[in-house]
């Protein structure tokens, strides 16, 4: 298995309402070298995480005990810059299930998909709800329900659906990647070779 299966994610969310968060921002390049999907998370925000001498920024979310949780929380279009998949590896390996936009960059966003995480696009009005939630109680749980497509606010009767792409929400639902979903068809795949002539 490629990574956790996801069907119905329930967590407190970590607020980032920045715009335009960009994958030198998320990861920063110097980081890039390793090819293997870990450790990348003890660099996720590096440098608005931590200053020149390596001491945390105690003014970052993700400095402050106050928040916590599987559901990272970021403003309009996140993701965007550079094709780096290693920014989805990051998010994954700090430990963030989901991530809350009311617009993701295509890339950034099919990155996720392929490894695990899964991005949720909101309308902005329902993300300003998000975030009030947030800001109104730093442990307020939501709830994503992938089978069903919506994610809710669990202090409120606020709901929203989201759209994926099918084969991906297969995937995600059996902690698939492409290989593991190529891999689960073979039998398939040999008696089609089989019974295809040449």
């Amino acid at each position: 298995m490629a990574y956790d299966k996801f069907d119905i994610l329930n967590s407190a969310g970590v607020p980032l309402p920045i715009e335009n968060v960009d994958t030198d921002q998320i990861i920063p390049a110097r980081f890039l070298k390793a090819t293997e999907r870990v450790g990348f998370g003890d660099n996720l925000f590096r440098d608005w995480r931590y200053n020149n001498d390596d001491t945390p920024k105690k003014d970052f979310i993700l400095n402050n005990p106050t928040y916590s949780g599987k559901i990272l929380v970021g403003g309009k279009n996140f993701g965007s810059g550079s094709s780096r998949e290693h920014a989805a590896w990051a998010i994954y390996d700090y430990g963030f299930r989901c991530v809350v936009s009311s617009f993701f960059a295509d890339i950034f966003r099919n990155n996720c998909l392929n490894i695990g995480v899964l991005p949720v696009q909101v309308s902005p009005e329902f993300l300003q709800k998000v975030f009030f939630a947030i800001e109104s109680d730093p442990k307020s749980t939501f709830t994503v329900n992938l089978a069903q497509q919506k994610i809710a606010i669990d202090s409120t009767t606020a709901t929203e659906a989201f759209d994926i792409n099918p084969y991906k929400k297969d995937n995600m639902i059996n902690g698939f990647d492409d290989i593991d979903y190529l891999l689960n068809i073979k039998k398939d795949i040999k008696n089609f070779a089989q019974d295809t002539p040449i």
